[in-house]
């Protein structure tokens, strides 16, 4: 009987790794009720990845898919066909040392049964039935290699599934000579100097568009790359300001060194968020679009949400005075995205 798991064996030393190494040939066996089991592992090795393992003849055929499985249909993702894998697998998280085969973080994104519907050599349709995961999926080989597979949804989206949008031009404030008389309706945030730039994460990648001219500048901020994979596998497209903040606290806007490469005191500072797992939120109230955001609990070494203050528009601004800066922007509590209009329901007061 062929061995299925011995390239698996060949690249792993068990007395190094924790990951289950068997000795055995594992016995050709299926569920007889025609329901088999699937791990979606989360894979943080050299690049942030999703593993997809579905059980079949005693093992776990296995395929890595860098951005992970597409949720909408439409869509193919790369399925890069990988060695096959131990039933034990199944349950398997941790951390496999650094310079060891796959070394890095994984863990269980998601797992239940699937129903196989078709399995050739250059083609697998499941339909998935996990606690995140659920739809008809189609893996075909691309014929340029045996490794080189795609994976694509084939039923509908989810009900109330919306694209994420391939831009977004941010909502902008009007001038103002003061603060709104009726304080209580609006909320306040600090203004910043910077670079306005609206993020689009998806599948760990980062997609970052400044505002003026909807130019694509994801490769002259690398620093903030790390916040897309912190936040897999949620996706969102989020609103804020790219910024400098040297060692005594100054806010300034961020200098570009030599090469792309920007200055590494580079904040991106989150204010908004405009769509998040495939449902629109730009009819929200901006007082809801901010508790989604809150709940994000963004927090990294080169981004953060900034804080917001529903009602408090004198003290806001006494605070801008304080810390040198530019003004505060007041926001009305009920007020939806309005993208590309410099809208009254923003207003830029200067600190003075």
């Amino acid at each position: 009987m062929t061995d299925r798991l011995r390239e698996y064996r060949r690249k792993r030393d068990a007395e190094r790794t924790p990951e289950p190494v068997p000795e055995r040939t594992p016995r050709r066996r299926n569920r007889p009720d025609g329901q088999a089991r699937f791990v979606i592992q989360q894979h943080h090795a050299r690049a942030l990845h999703w593993d997809l393992r579905l059980e079949r003849d005693g093992v776990l055929v296995s395929w890595a898919v860098p951005r992970g499985l597409p949720r909408e249909p439409g869509r193919n993702h790369l399925a890069v066909h990988t060695e096959d894998h131990p039933i034990e697998y199944l349950d398997f998280s941790g951390d496999i040392p650094a310079g060891e085969y796959g070394g890095g973080r994984m863990t269980i994104h998601d797992r239940g049964t699937y129903r196989c519907e078709k399995w050739r050599d250059d083609e697998v349709i499941v339909v998935l039935d996990g606690e995140r995961t659920t739809g008809r999926y189609a893996l075909f080989a691309t014929g340029k290699g045996d490794r080189d597979w795609m994976v694509r949804r084939t039923d509908p989206a989810p009900p109330g599934w919306t694209s994420m949008p391939d831009t977004l031009d941010p909502m902008r404030p009007t001038a103002a000579a003061r603060l709104p008389a009726d304080r209580a309706a609006w909320g306040y945030e600090l203004r910043w100097d910077g670079v306005r730039a609206v993020a689009y994460v998806s599948g760990g990648r980062l997609r970052l568009v400044a505002a003026d001219g909807a130019r694509d500048v994801t490769g002259t901020y690398p620093w903030l790359r790390g916040m897309a994979e912190a936040l897999a596998p949620t996706e969102a497209v989020l609103d804020g300001v790219l910024v400098d903040i040297d060692a005594a606290g100054r806010v300034r806007p961020p200098r570009p060194r030599s090469g792309g490469r920007a200055d590494p005191t580079g904040q991106y500072l989150v204010f908004d968020l405009l769509w998040l797992d495939g449902v629109a939120s730009l009819s929200v109230p901006y007082a809801g679009r901010r508790e989604l955001l809150d709940g994000l609990a963004l927090g990294g070494p080169h981004w953060q949400t900034t804080p917001w203050f529903p009602g408090a528009g004198d003290e806001t601004l006494a605070t801008a005075r304080a810390q040198g800066l530019p003004g505060v922007v007041a926001k009305r509590l009920d007020a939806a995205y309005e993208p590309g209009r410099r809208s009254p329901h923003w207003r830029s007061v200067d600190a003075g």
